[in-house]
């Protein structure tokens, strides 16, 4: 398999546990700064309007706790989590959630701004206190760690450059010389998976979905006062008009406020031909928001990054396999959270099983990538 990010890194641990024989090639490093699964701060939160969402989210966290317990290291911080915006569809949220025995509580504006005084939210806001703060680059590491232990190879700084179709299996071709024998290769290669499709035997490049590659902009604020307990500076998400992101920072930009970011500003781009430039009319709009929504707070960026999204039309996930070749592109923005979870999906399909009918490839408009 290749791509030591989440879900790649997932996938490799969740099938050398099975006791399969796994390869794992990455072109680079795992979680390295140019993909789309580095940095110590992602969310993660059950608050979907989905319950189909929601319930994979129930599966995650019990990954994300197990993957802490066998590797001994802290993954996920909880600090809860907030819904609030004209768009919120809060009632639907609630509804979801329950339907998974999942707390939740809807308050007026003035009770969460007594809570959390830093948010001058002016409607009502759902909190769900299970919510919290992935740190994505010790994850896969820990992921990649326990593949490793497991038996898995993992091959660092070569690059795959052809997948050939042999019989019920494949051989796979790295850049240095190196040619794998597999009876499947699993491809979780982020944002450099339309770039690869012509490396992918045709019949593969040929059912590829569209994938469209954004440069999303990400900006750094100072808390106000440092938070004396994660509780304290919770995530959140605000449906406007656009969809605005936040959450603690971790160890990113000097781990000493909050990441903000729209979830759907991007730019469109590739992972080849990303310039890394901020988009100028985001960061006006970021920087508008926090000072409508965060009085308190310094409406200054400290810091300003990019990252990457590759999305589907419907912003669902693809898993699915195609002869020998099992493609996984589950992000579209939101797939850093369910990353144990679609380990586990993705070990299914390479084994023979398949994964959930919204992911396969035949519920995805037909045609190569864009």
């Amino acid at each position: 398999m290749f791509g030591a990010g989440l879900a790649g890194g997932a996938a490799a641990w969740r099938l050398a546990a099975r006791d399969r024989a796994v390869v794992l090639v990455e072109a680079a490093t795992p979680a390295h700064a140019g993909g789309s699964s580095h940095g110590s701060a992602r969310i993660f939160r059950h608050a979907y309007d989905d319950p189909f969402f929601v319930g994979l989210t129930v599966r995650a966290l019990r990954g994300w706790r197990q993957l802490e317990a066998e590797s001994a290291r802290s993954i996920l911080a909880t600090t809860g989590g907030l819904d609030a915006g004209p768009r919120g569809g809060l009632e639907g949220i609630a509804a979801a959630l329950a339907a998974h025995g999942l707390e939740s509580a809807l308050l007026d504006s003035h009770a969460a701004r007594e809570q959390w005084p830093q948010l001058a939210f002016d409607g009502p806001v759902l909190h769900q206190p299970d919510a919290g703060v992935i740190d994505a680059a010790v994850a896969v590491d820990a992921m990649v760690s326990e593949a490793r232990r497991h038996g898995a190879e993992v091959l660092l700084g070569d690059r795959v450059v052809a997948v050939e179709q042999r019989g019920d299996g494949a051989l796979v071709h790295l850049e240095h010389g190196r040619a794998i024998a597999a009876s499947t290769v699993v491809v979780a290669a982020g944002a450099w998976l339309p770039e690869l499709a012509a490396a992918l035997p045709v019949e593969v490049a040929e059912r590829l979905p569209p994938l469209t590659v954004t440069q999303q902009q990400v900006f750094h604020f100072p808390f106000p006062a440092p938070p004396a307990r994660p509780a304290d500076w919770p995530v959140f998400v605000h449906r406007g008009e656009h969809m605005v992101y936040s959450l603690p920072g971790g160890r990113d930009a000097g781990g000493t406020g909050f990441k903000i970011a729209e979830h759907d500003g991007g730019v469109r781009t590739s992972a080849s031909t990303r310039d890394g430039v901020v988009d100028p009319a985001s960061r006006d709009r970021i920087v508008d928001f926090v000072r409508r929504f965060l009085p308190a707070v310094d409406a200054t960026p400290y810091a300003e990054t990019t990252c990457l999204y590759t999305s589907t039309g419907n912003e669902d996930f693809v898993i699915d396999r195609i002869g020998p070749v099992v493609i996984a592109s589950p992000c579209s923005g939101h797939g850093a959270k369910f990353a144990p979870v679609l380990g586990d999906l993705i070990a299914d399909v390479a084994t023979g099983g398949s994964a959930p009918e919204r992911f396969r490839l035949t519920a995805h408009a037909g045609g190569s990538t864009r």
